[in-house]
């Protein structure tokens, strides 16, 4: 069995797209509850330390990668004259592009920009819990958005690849 360009790519595509859409996904469902049950001062600090640590290879790999391998299946099926796959591989790729990274560069990262240069010990009780409102309300709406979209960008590219003649 020889193993292609191509299918080394539709594969490497599932399976960052899959990556970044359990990576939300997972979130929503742990994260997100945990940190629901612990005071606004944890819960701000915790925040800064995992807005910090997850600016890493391992997560930028399956963030950026998703996005570019969408870019390049897309490009291949055009390419090879495959239709429907291109449409459904296209549509993934805007979808994650507004969805998932738009959702995050324009909004999540804004705010978790924001977050960083709040002094936390420096308020008072009441501006903590004004503080983590302002900031968990809009963050967690923002995370869902760019869950859903994720979620069928994956969708999206794992239906291109059943496409595939």
């Amino acid at each position: 069995m020889e193993i292609s360009f191509k299918s080394i790519t539709l594969f490497s595509t599932v399976l960052l797209t899959g990556l970044s859409a359990g990576f939300f996904y997972a979130w929503a469902v742990s994260v997100i509850p945990g940190t629901r049950q612990v005071s606004g001062q944890v819960y701000l600090e915790t925040m800064q330390s995992i807005n910090r640590a997850i600016l890493n290879p391992a997560f930028y790999l399956i963030f950026f990668g998703s996005l570019l391998m969408l870019a390049v299946s897309a490009i291949l099926q055009y390419r090879s004259g495959a239709g429907a796959a291109f449409w459904l591989f296209f549509a993934a790729g805007l979808t994650y592009l507004i969805g998932a990274f738009g959702i995050t560069a324009f909004g999540n990262v804004p705010l978790n920009d924001a977050l960083e240069v709040i002094p936390l010990d420096g308020l008072s009780p009441d501006q903590l819990a004004k503080t983590r409102r302002q900031y968990e309300t809009r963050w967690n709406r923002l995370h869902m958005i760019r869950t859903v979209f994720a979620v069928v960008s994956f969708l999206l590219s794992l239906t291109a690849v059943f496409r595939i003649n």
